[in-house]
């Protein structure tokens, strides 16, 4: 047999940098302090070795090495794309007399960038009782400009127009919360998408790593109880995933089935924090409630310890029952 290395402990940096391989992403930095910053170049190094393409939208830098195209080449798709082959990071250089958002908008849509993360000295966007959201998608933004009066109405105009000339997703946070955003589940600013940002679906194998360290996390902050492998590998065969923007991992769950009782049990429901209150724990229910019911099953139950859990369930249009109503294979 050939020898071969035992695969890498899943990490979340990992996770990241293998959903980057082969994109192009682009970063955008509003003055050159931002654009020299050990930060910044710290998280194109890492994007770059993990074999993502990276454009650094900014004004003039010397700090960091690489291709240099002026954003108002005539030929600008061509000279980057021919710059990308020379090496995985290219300065795309913006007049620092020009309006950046006009610039990086021309740029973004000519280019056809699909991810594009805006480097903001005041971060994503908070709600007044210090909530960060997490993610808004581009129907929610642009209620809240119609609306008007929101305290980021420049920036909910500027991401909105980036949007809406074909760029899929748009990060905005602080430089020093980049890394944090670009590679981690916690995140640490906003996530706009063009498209509605929540599917949930089946999980597939690829999916496995994730939700067993999703399953691993809602153990550690006791909201669920800890499974040994065999009940981990049917949770994981018989689990759903809530994705956000395809492939963020947001939440899990599963419907185990008692086909004895005709009777379905939601079980290892976790949000990660960073999601909580976006609504993904009731689309993982719904989408459980949906399968039990095709399945022809009369009832569906979940079993929980805490109270903060159960009323989620109440929520949900759940009722308390006694264990004993619960099929006996349950326990």
């Amino acid at each position: 047999m050939p020898h071969t290395r035992p695969p890498p402990a899943f990490s979340e940096k990992g996770f990241y940098l293998q959903e980057f391989r082969g994109r192009t992403l682009a970063l955008c930095a509003a003055d050159s302090d931002a654009a020299r910053a050990p930060a910044l170049r710290d998280v194109i190094r890492e994007l770059a070795e993990g074999g993502a393409r990276l454009l650094l939208l900014a004004p003039e830098v010397r700090s960091i090495e690489m291709v240099r195209v002026p954003a108002s080449a005539l030929r600008l798709e061509g000279d980057v794309w021919r710059a990308l082959q020379k090496g995985r990071a290219v300065h795309v250089e913006v007049d620092p007399g020009q309006d950046r958002a006009e610039g990086w908008r021309s740029v973004a849509g000519r280019l056809g960038v699909s991810k594009l993360v805006r480097i903001d000295a005041d971060g994503g966007l908070v709600e007044p009782d210090g909530r960060r959201d997490s993610f808004v998608d581009l129907d929610e933004l642009q209620a809240w400009v119609a609306a008007g009066g929101h305290p980021r109405a420049a920036l909910l105009a500027e991401v909105g127009s980036l949007l809406e000339v074909g760029v899929a997703a748009v990060n905005v946070c602080t430089l020093g919360g980049l890394a944090d955003e670009l590679f981690t589940y916690a995140g640490s600013g906003t996530l706009f998408t063009r498209e509605r940002y929540l599917v949930v679906r089946r999980l597939a194998l690829d999916d496995y790593d994730a939700a067993s360290d999703l399953m691993a996390r809602g153990v550690e902050e006791g909201y669920l109880t800890p499974r040994g492998e065999p009940e981990r590998d049917r949770i994981l065969a018989g689990g759903f995933g809530a994705f956000v923007g395809g492939s963020h991992l947001a939440g899990i769950g599963a419907l185990l089935v008692y086909e004895e009782a005709a009777a379905g049990d939601i079980s290892a429901l976790y949000t990660l924090t960073r999601f909580q209150g976006e609504g993904v724990g009731g689309h993982l229910v719904a989408h459980a409630l949906e399968a039990a019911a095709e399945r022809g099953l009369e009832r569906v139950f979940a079993c929980t310890t805490q109270a903060r859990v159960g009323a989620f369930f109440e929520r949900q249009g759940f009722t308390l029952v006694d264990a004993d109503r619960l099929p006996p294979r349950r326990w």
